[in-house]
C-alpha cells in the first residue's frame, strides 16, 4: 500500500462500546492480513498500563493492540488523563506525567500544548502500520467542549479518517441519540461520518428493521451493522462491567471481595480471578458491608489518602481490621498496599495538604510520597501464598509498577515478591511486605494474578483455609483472552458490513484481493 488507511469509531455518548468495537476491528483487520494499530489521541482513565519502555498508557489501547497482534506503545495513546480529584487530573504525555491540572486549566490552556504530541505519535504510527483504527471519546457533539476537543472530530480531520458513529440501543433512545448527534455536529464534521452502527442489540432484528429504515432515510447515512449484546471477557474503557458478572453459584466456593474505591485504578488486575471456576469475585460498593469473604483486596487508587479517608468515613476500616484479626487474608495492591501500612508521608503535597497520615496499621511499613513516578515492567518470584515450603519455586509472575513515592519496610518485615525490572534486569527489587502471620500482605505489582501458576497456588491456599482440596489449573488467562478476541471478531464480522467498511477505507476486501 502506498499510504496508511484509517477508520474511526466515535459514539453518541460514553459507554456505547467504542473501545470493544475498535478491538474487534483491529482483530478482523489483523486476521485479514493487514498490519493495524489502534490510536486514541487523548484518553481519560484510571485503568493504565506500563509499556516495555516504561511509558504509561490507557489500558483500552493495550487491549486493542493485543487484538491487533502487536506490542502496546505510548504512541497509541499519546495523552492520558488520570483523574486525581473531582475537578483535576494528572496529565501524561508520551507516557510520562507532566503535571496535575484543573479541568478548566487543561481544557482552556494546556490542551492546545498537547496537540503537537498527538501529531508526532500519529506520524510515527503511520510509518509502521498499514491501517490505523482511531477511537473517539464520549460524544463529538458536546457543544461546550467542541472548541478544544482533540480526540473526536479534530483527530478525524487530522487522520483523514471516515467516522463510524456508534449508538447503544440497550440503554434506549438510540435513534434519537444518532439523529441528535448528527444535528449538533458542524457541517464539516458531519461530512466525516460515513455510517452508523447500532450496538448492544437484544431482540428480533426484523422488528428493528422499520427503525433502521427510518434512520437511514432521516440521516441519509447507511446503517452498516447491528451488533448483538456480546458477553466476551474483554474489558471496556474504564468501568467494571457488572452487567456481565455472573451471580454466585454453588461451584464458586471462594468469595474474593474487592473494595470499589472512589478512585479505583487498574481494576483489570482482577479479571483473571473472575475467570476461575471456583471464584466469585465481588466488588463491594459504597454503602455495602464487606461481609466475610475468603479474601479481601484493597485495590490500586489514584488518590490513596483521599480513598483511605473515604474508607474510614464509610466504616470499612473497622471491618477490615476485624477481618484481619479473625484470620481472613487481606491484600493491598499499590495504593491499597500503602493504605495497609502504618504511616503515609506527603511532605511535598502530592495528594494532601497534611504531611503525615495514619494508615490502617496492618503492615509495619511507611510510604513516602514524591512527585517522581515509578513505571516499570517487571518479572519475579512470589514469596507469599505458599502451602508447602517450596510451592513458590519456579512460579514466575509478570506485571508492572505505577506509583508515586516509595514504601519502606521495618527491618523485621519480609518482602512479598522478588522482582527484576525489564529495563534494569541486573537490579533485584524486594517488593511489598508480609505480616508476621502471613495473612496480610501488600505489593506494588499490578497484573500479578495474570500468572496462571501463581493464581492457582493463591486460590488453593484459600481452599485450604476452608478445608477444601486443591484443584489443578483449569483456566489459562492469556489463552482465554486470545480466544475472546477471535470470538469477538467473529461476532462483529457476522453483523457488520465489512465490505462497506473496506470500501470506506478505500481498501479492497479480502475477497477482492
Amino acid at each position: 500500500m502506498d499510504r496508511t488507511h484509517t477508520i474511526m469509531v466515535q459514539g453518541t455518548g460514553s459507554h456505547v462500546g467504542k473501545s470493544v468495537l475498535v478491538a474487534a476491528l483491529c482483530r478482523i483487520l489483523h486476521q485479514d492480513g493487514y498490519t493495524v494499530a489502534p490510536f486514541k489521541a487523548q484518553n481519560m482513565a484510571l485503568n493504565s498500563f506500563v509499556t516495555i519502555e516504561g511509558g504509561e498508557m490507557g489500558r483500552a489501547q493495550v487491549v486493542q493492540a493485543q487484538a491487533a497482534g502487536i506490542e502496546p506503545e505510548v504512541d497509541m495513546n499519546p495523552v492520558l488523563l488520570k483523574p486525581a480529584a473531582d475537578c483535576a487530573s494528572q496529565v501524561i504525555v508520551h507516557g510520562k506525567p507532566v503535571g496535575t491540572f484543573s479541568a478548566r486549566h487543561y481544557h482552556e490552556d494546556y490542551v492546545q500544548r498537547v496537540w503537537p504530541a498527538i501529531l508526532e505519535s500519529f506520524a510515527r504510527l503511520k510509518q509502521k502500520y498499514q491501517i490505523i483504527v482511531l477511537e473517539g471519546a464520549g460524544s463529538p457533539a458536546e457543544v461546550n467542549l467542541q472548541k478544544n476537543d482533540v480526540v473526536n472530530m479534530k483527530a478525524a480531520h487530522m487522520a483523514e479518517a471516515p467516522v463510524l458513529l456508534v449508538a447503544d440501543i440497550d440503554k434506549g433512545g438510540a435513534l434519537a441519540a444518532v439523529v441528535g448527534t448528527l444535528e449538533l455536529l458542524r457541517p464539516n464534521d458531519r461530512a466525516m461520518v460515513a455510517g452508523i452502527i447500532i450496538n448492544k442489540f437484544r431482540g428480533d432484528r426484523e422488528l428493528l428493521q422499520p427503525a433502521l429504515d427510518f434512520l437511514e432515510a432521516r440521516t441519509q447515512m447507511p446503517v452498516l451493522g447491528v451488533i448483538p449484546y456480546l458477553h466476551f471477557s474483554i474489558p471496556e474503557e474504564d468501568t467494571v462491567n457488572d452487567e456481565i458478572r455472573p451471580a454466585s453459584c454453588p461451584d464458586k466456593v471462594l468469595e474474593i471481595g474487592v473494595l470499589y474505591l472512589p478512585h479505583i485504578s487498574n481494576f483489570t488486575d482482577f479479571d483473571p480471578l473472575e475467570g476461575e471456576p471456583d471464584v466469585h469475585l465481588k466488588y463491594i460498593k459504597p454503602g455495602q458491608r464487606i461481609g466475610r469473604p475468603d479474601c479481601l483486596i484493597i485495590p490500586g487508587s489514584k488518590n490513596t489518602i483521599g480513598d483511605l479517608n473515604w474508607i474510614r468515613r464509610n466504616g470499612w476500616d473497622s471491618e477490615i481490621l476485624e477481618l484481619a484479626a479473625s484470620g481472613v487474608i487481606v491484600i493491598g495492591i499499590c495504593g491499597g498496599f500503602q493504605m495497609l501500612g502504618a504511616t503515609i508521608l506527603d511532605t511535598e503535597g502530592v495528594e494532601s495538604a497534611q504531611p503525615e497520615n495514619q494508615g490502617l496499621g496492618l503492615l509495619n511499613v511507611t510510604t513516602d510520597f514524591s512527585t517522581e513516578k515509578t513505571t516499570w515492567q517487571v518479572t519475579g518470584l512470589p514469596l507469599v501464598c505458599t502451602t508447602a515450603a517450596d510451592d513458590h519455586i519456579n512460579i514466575e509472575v509478570t506485571g508492572y509498577e505505577i506509583h508515586m513515592g516509595q514504601t519502606y519496610r521495618a527491618p523485621e518485615v519480609p518482602a512479598a515478591f522478588r522482582l527484576w525490572r525489564e529495563n534494569d534486569p541486573e537490579t533485584e527489587v524486594m517488593d511489598g511486605a508480609v505480616s508476621p502471620n502471613g495473612l496480610v500482605w501488600g505489593t506494588y505489582l499490578h497484573g500479578l494474578f495474570d500468572a496462571d501458576g501463581f493464581r492457582r497456588i493463591f486460590l488453593n491456599q484459600l481452599r485450604n483455609t476452608r478445608g477444601l482440596a486443591p484443584i489443578e489449573p483449569q483456566f489459562y488467562f492469556h489463552q482465554s483472552r486470545q480466544t475472546a478476541y477471535d470470538s469477538l471478531a467473529e461476532a462483529v464480522r457476522a453483523n457488520l458490513d465489512m465490505a462497506s467498511v473496506y470500501k470506506i477505507m478505500k481498501l479492497p476486501s479480502p475477497e477482492d484481493r
